[in-house]
This record gives C-alpha cells, sequence and structure tokens, in this order.
C-alpha cells in the first residue's frame, strides 16, 4: 500500500484566504481517493498541528505531497515555521540525524546526514506571476525556473533529509488570470503521470528519481 502524506499550506493572512489551496488539497484527495492500494493523510497548517505527530506522519509516509502559495518569493511564513519546528523535532527521530559531515573531513559529504531515504515528494505551488515571466527573455525572472530559481533552496531541504523529487506542478497567475477548471484538469493529468503504473513502478526504485 503507497502512503501519501498531503501537506497544505494554504494561508490565512492580508487578503488571502487559503481558498485556492484548499481546492487544490482538494483535488489530490479526490484524485488518491480513486486510487487502489492507497493511504492518503493530511495536515492543514493553518489548523494548527502537534510536533510529534507531524514527525510520525513524515517517517510514515512512502510519498509527502506540498501544496504551498508563494509570498514574496518564497513560502508563506506559516509554512516555513511548521518546516523548521517538524524538521528540528525530527533531529534523531526519523527525519535527519546530523549534517553527515565527519570531524576528520569536514569539508565533504554535507547534506548527507538524512534519516527519509526511499521517499519521495513532490512541490505544487501558487503564483501570482505569469508562467512567462519565467520563459521569456528579459522578464522578471530572468529565463529561472521556478524550481531552479526561488525554490532552489526548497528543494535542497528536502534533499537534506535524504528525500527525492517527483515532477514539480506550479499555477501561475492565479490573480489576474485564474480559471479553476482549466488549472484542476492541468493538475489531475499532471497526477495521472506522475503516479501512473510506470511512476509507482519507479518510486519502488528511489535511484531512478534524480
Amino acid at each position: 500500500m503507497k502512503k501519501i502524506l498531503i501537506i497544505n499550506a494554504g494561508q490565512h493572512f492580508g487578503h488571502s484566504g487559503g481558498r485556492f489551496n484548499n481546492t487544490v488539497t482538494a483535488e489530490t484527495l479526490a484524485f488518491f481517493g480513486e486510487q487502489e492500494a492507497v493511504q492518503v493523510k493530511q495536515t492543514n497548517i493553518s489548523n494548527g498541528y502537534e510536533l510529534k505527530e507531524e514527525v510520525a506522519k513524515f517517517v510514515w509516509a512512502d510519498v509527502i505531497i506540498y501544496h504551498t502559495p508563494i509570498w514574496w518569493f518564497q513560502v508563506p511564513h506559516g509554512f516555513k515555521k511548521y518546516i523548521d519546528e517538524v524538521f528540528t523535532a525530527g533531529h534523531n527521530k526519523g527525519i535527519y540525524h546530523s549534517d553527515g559531515r565527519k570531524a576528520e573531513n569536514p569539508n565533504i559529504n554535507y547534506g548527507t546526514g538524512g534519516m527519509l531515504h526511499g521517499k519521495h515528494y513532490m512541490l505544487t505551488t501558487s503564483w501570482n506571476a505569469p508562467e512567462t515571466a519565467f520563459t521569456l527573455p528579459g522578464e522578471f525572472f530572468n529565463e529561472h525556473s521556478v524550481d531552479e530559481g526561488p525554490l532552489f533552496g526548497f528543494h535542497r531541504m528536502n534533499a537534506f533529509t535524504g528525500m527525492k523529487p517527483l515532477k514539480s506542478f506550479h499555477f501561475h497567475d492565479v490573480e489576474k488570470n485564474a480559471d479553476i477548471t482549466r488549472d484542476m484538469k492541468k493538475y489531475r493529468a499532471h497526477l495521472d503521470q506522475v503516479f501512473s503504473s510506470a511512476a509507482k513502478h519507479e518510486l519502488a526504485t528511489p535511484t531512478t528519481i534524480n
């Protein structure tokens, strides 16, 4: 049985009510509800959480799916707080044991002390920025993708724990050009592709995903 942890990082702050990420989370739950031999747990950060329980969820899961808005080009403060608290609580309790280095040669092997090897994660983000802001020459992000640009550190954070990435999905222009029906259709196709029979086979062999 495949075990999925869904983390909804939608936040109530300013003009944001977290509704879009609630919708994405609901779509994810509906998708896995149609799959055989899948068990799902979820955390809605805005509803609060208990640290030991969250650490246990990461240790339990085969795949962690993050749903987060992007505020000022990074994850919201509530999500960052969750990561800081939960990962720290997971020290020597299943998330990481050290930074991986040894005293005899501290210049190498940084980032190899994770304890979540064999697990995967998938990131979804929602942006006001249009996709063209990342792809067109001369536009704001200088042709750097979400994953290789603003969210590079987020991916390295997960690598530090030992997890491997599945293909991300990014929602763009959600404030000025939102189309929920269109966007959820594209997202469902992404889930179908990532969690197809072939992908499920690959998930059993972590070294096949770079």
